[in-house]
């Protein structure tokens, strides 16, 4: 339990009682101690000028918002902790999972391919585009959408020539062309690896394999 304020010591009449003596045990009061000071505060008050129960009723709402506050950060601090091991336990059930993840980049291993989706705004052709990590164009991709919606692309792992490409984080870009010529950039999802989980001072992030790290509010799709 926090200590009370120093304000409330001082409309008691014992501002700078055993200031600096007491060790940070007895700085917590609890209600049985605000009562007792409370009485030998009414015992010793001068009879002609007694206290008047607007103060009396004012230390007594101060002291119950006081404990107020203490008993709502107890319970807030308690669910916190509860949602960070929730959080903890959720994260651990992904490793080893596949995520769908807004990303611009593709890990490609050392066998296999890479893939994810766009969504597509109408019918007409995305283009997609690969590119090393030096910028260079590696390979490009053209798919027909037939209407808006989500639009699956994957990638063998090969250059135009049909050559195998070194492991790696290669670069994505999809461009949409709608019947009329209009061009439309778009934003591509990943699939990636969970290979482990790490608790961030803002939350859970998910080590995804060969593209770094996400949040975990950042997976669409578990697979």
């Amino acid at each position: 339990m926090s200590s009370i304020p120093s304000d409330v010591y001082a409309s008691l009449g014992l501002a700078g009682a055993n200031t600096g003596k007491a060790d940070k045990k007895d700085e917590s009061m609890g209600q049985a101690d605000f009562l007792r000071l409370m009485t030998e505060q009414l015992k010793h008050q001068d009879p002609l000028k007694p206290m008047e129960n607007s103060a009396f009723l004012g230390q007594l709402a101060q002291f119950s918002t006081v404990q107020g506050i203490q008993d709502l950060n107890s319970a807030v601090g308690g669910f916190a902790s509860a949602q960070s091991a929730e959080q903890i336990m959720r994260g651990a059930t992904l490793v080893g999972r596949e995520v769908l993840v807004p990303s611009g980049s593709l890990a490609l291993g050392e066998d296999g391919g890479a893939g994810g989706v766009v969504a597509a705004p109408g019918p007409g052709t995305v283009v997609f585009e690969i590119t090393d990590a030096n910028g260079q164009p590696v390979r490009q991709l053209s798919l027909p959408a037939a209407a808006a919606g989500e639009l699956a692309f994957a990638w063998d792992g090969n250059d135009a020539a049909g050559n195998r490409l070194p492991p790696g984080k290669y670069a994505i870009s999809a461009k949409h062309s709608d019947t009329a010529g209009n061009v439309t950039q778009l934003d591509s999802y990943v699939q990636a690896r969970v290979e482990s989980v790490t608790v961030g001072s803002d939350g859970l992030y998910l080590d995804l394999r060969g593209l770094g790290t996400a949040p975990i509010d950042h997976v669409l799709r578990i697979s």
